[in-house]
């Protein structure tokens, strides 16, 4: 069964009304990947009613669905998915950084953070990293929500298989169109395409969305067509919006959208359980198309 909506989440741990949850709503139509909408979101509870809709979706989400089983065995925090998860979600903010601090500090410079094994394969940053991007907070305000939301987790916790939550990274598509940077070509350079920092803004930033937009609906990246085979439509209207979009949060949120359309085929093809190795660590999580 190939789901007939799909959904792509640019996350916030903090979102306000400036800074908004953005979800990018899709289908499949004629071997394309229609972007329906966007919706933004000015708040966690806004996300949580979101969820919990009653429609069938396959949802790619950019936050970290799991932490470094080495970290979690180190702070003797449960070893099974949920429950560490709800333990992590009650705890304080300054808590949590006080305890991964300490961790970092008694270890030595340069492997001071902790890894899961899909962080090295796709570029991102440890999920125990609280700053520069806070994903740890991404994963402490977002995850929680989704399992009270029942959702299912693939490989890693059952819920509704109507609804299915995947954990997206869309800077590692980005970078595959504007770089051909791949897990196996390292060095090669990264156009920024994105700041939430007016002041870092930039032309060059203007140009790169706009190549990546210009990609993602050619199927053509700068080495090639892409990896995942999954081309983009959009409207005049949609496609303006992406790249003027300077903060990158509606395009994030498109990207997450592809990645979870390629995962959804995987799944209807029977290729793989929604592109996911067979075999990965429950208690990590893994990134799809990684």
């Amino acid at each position: 069964m190939f789901f007939s909506e799909l959904l792509g989440c640019d996350f916030s741990s903090s979102p306000n009304a400036r800074k908004n949850i953005v979800l990018a709503w899709g289908h499949v139509a004629e071997g394309r990947v229609v972007l329906q909408r966007l919706e933004r979101l000015p708040s966690l509870a806004a996300f949580a009613a979101a969820l919990v809709q009653p429609r069938p979706w396959v949802g790619g989400f950019d936050l970290p669905f799991g932490l470094p089983r080495e970290l979690v065995e180190s702070l003797g925090w449960p070893l099974e998915w949920s429950a560490c998860i709800r333990h992590f979600a009650g705890l304080e903010r300054a808590h949590i950084r006080k305890l991964f601090a300490a961790f970092c500090d008694a270890r030595p410079v340069g492997s001071k953070f902790a890894h899961r094994a899909c962080d090295a394969l796709a570029g991102s940053s440890p999920s125990m990293k609280w700053v520069n991007p806070p994903v740890a907070y991404m994963l402490h305000a977002g995850v929680p929500l989704l399992l009270a939301a029942g959702v299912d987790f693939p490989g890693v916790y059952p819920g509704d298989p109507q609804r299915v939550a995947l954990e997206a990274y869309p800077g590692l598509l980005a970078r595959e169109v504007l770089d051909g940077w791949t897990p196996m070509a390292r060095g090669i350079g990264r156009r920024s395409y994105k700041s939430d920092d007016k002041a870092k803004q930039s032309p060059q930033q203007l140009a790169a969305r706009s190549d990546l937009v210009y990609a993602l609906e050619v199927g053509q990246g700068a080495h090639g067509p892409l990896r995942l085979g999954m081309r983009l439509q959009l409207t005049t209207l949609q496609r303006t919006e992406l790249v003027a979009d300077a903060s990158g949060d509606a395009l994030d949120a498109v990207l997450c959208l592809l990645q979870a359309a390629w995962a959804a085929h995987q799944h209807a093809a029977g290729t793989q359980r929604y592109g996911l190795p067979t075999h990965f660590d429950p208690l990590e999580g893994w990134i799809v198309t990684v």
